[in-house]
């Protein structure tokens, strides 16, 4: 259990003038910024420096996931005893350490697809506690209801983020190369770091009383999790879909090079134009919201986004790249307004106690998947061809929508503000 955080100054004109607010947020897009220039360019570093296998180029996103399998719970757990701003200042540096060990290395002949892959590996671990810290942290700086308008917020710049990183990594890596990209992943860590120290708003120290074990407070959430029918929904869905989505995903660069032959530098501009559906999403999100609920806007952005991915695998030269794009717009739009309705519901729904804890027992089981997916999507690629691949991991995308139906939404125009 932690005590209510010392207050901010009351802000003067909305989140735009939370000057702690538009810390936090400023710091946390330059680090999606970063994080998606890097997620061109490791994996165009493994195919065209290092000549990667297509398995080999899918375990490079296992290894950045794997962490939320390993230190999900325990991390959880931590969090929510331990002063959440201090948490991601060490893993915003120790990222900034790991990624400028990339360049390191290959300025010293030294790289190697092992190294990428323990780099992924070490800032997915840094991510792990950084993720679940942000989002107990989020609602320390805000009022409850400015959290809708904070996540939409949030949402649509990483949003923007993941539309400038790709387009910028295409840049860097035909004028510098792919490795040199990296060193943009570096400098936004060091601005995150910059931001969270600028923050004036303090944590309380987490009470100390009623403490279990770390394994009794590990399974507490879990149990909250388990038994409640909206978040085990959401969390068996986003399972689901991450399986399918990481699986196509994890080789869409090798598809897009080696099957489609495009350029390093067309990559990144396609990563960035279909990114653009996910700033439509996210700023959108609360429009439909208002208007049809909540509950029935989750469920036709999941839905209805989801057979879109079908288009991907029908990519070609030239002209014959629209598809691709459209799909993966879509699919961008639906994912993201999905994410600022879910993260705000999370937020708002779950006991501030137990917040930390609720939000890894969720992201285990849907962030855990991940890495499973990007293997499976590597096995089917190297065992049947990249194309067919592909196919098989859009067309299950398309039905993983059908698990909110096993849920209580189907019946709901709002999502619950708290638990019946």
């Amino acid at each position: 259990m932690t005590t209510a955080p010392t207050a901010a100054a009351p802000a003067r004109g909305g989140l735009g003038g939370h000057r702690d607010f538009r810390l936090l947020w400023i710091g946390q897009a330059t680090g999606k910024l970063g994080s998606s220039v890097t997620g061109v360019a490791l994996p165009l570093a493994a195919v065209a420096v290092l000549d990667a296998s297509t398995f080999q180029v899918a375990l490079l996103s296992a290894a950045a996931w794997a962490p939320w399998l390993l230190l999900g719970l325990p991390a959880g757990a931590w969090v929510d005893r331990l002063p959440r701003r201090p948490v991601m200042l060490a893993c915003d540096l120790s990222a900034l350490l790991l990624f400028l060990s990339v360049p390191a290395a290959a300025w010293l002949d030294r790289l190697t697809v092992a190294h990428l892959a323990a780099v992924a590996l070490g800032a997915g671990c840094a991510g792990v506690f950084f993720q679940t810290a942000y989002q107990v942290y989020l609602p320390s700086l805000l009022d409850r209801g400015d959290l809708a308008a904070g996540n939409a917020r949030v949402q649509a710049t990483e949003a923007a983020a993941q539309v400038g990183g790709p387009g910028l990594a295409g840049l860097v890596i035909h004028l510098a190369g792919a490795v040199n990209a990296v060193l943009l992943d570096a400098a936004s860590y060091l601005v995150s770091a910059a931001c969270l120290l600028a923050i004036r708003t303090r944590e309380a120290r987490p009470a100390r009383d009623r403490r279990g074990t770390l394994r009794q407070e590990i399974a507490e959430g879990l149990r909250f999790v388990a038994r409640d029918p909206y978040l085990r929904v959401l969390t068996l869905f986003s399972a689901a879909s991450n399986i399918c989505l990481f699986g196509y995903q994890s080789i869409l660069v090798v598809f897009l090079v080696r099957e489609v032959g495009v350029g390093p530098a067309t990559v990144g501009v396609l990563a960035a134009a279909t990114s653009l559906g996910a700033v439509l999403g996210a700023a959108a999100a609360s429009v439909p919201s208002r208007r049809f609920g909540s509950a029935r806007t989750l469920l036709a952005a999941e839905m209805g986004a989801a057979p879109f991915g079908l288009l991907v695998p029908l990519a070609a030269p030239g002209a014959g790249l629209l598809p691709a794009f459209a799909g993966g717009f879509v699919i961008a739009a639906g994912v993201a307004a999905g994410n600022v309705l879910k993260g705000t519901f999370r937020q708002a729904y779950s006991p501030r106690p137990l917040l930390g804890r609720i939000t890894v027992s969720m992201q285990l089981v849907s962030y855990g998947t991940i890495p499973l997916g990007a293997l499976l999507g590597g096995a089917l690629g190297t065992a049947l061809g990249v194309r067919p691949a592909m196919w098989i991991t859009t067309g299950a995308l398309a039905l993983s929508g059908l698990t909110l139906l096993a849920g209580p939404l189907r019946h709901d125009r709002d999502l619950p503000s708290r638990p019946g």
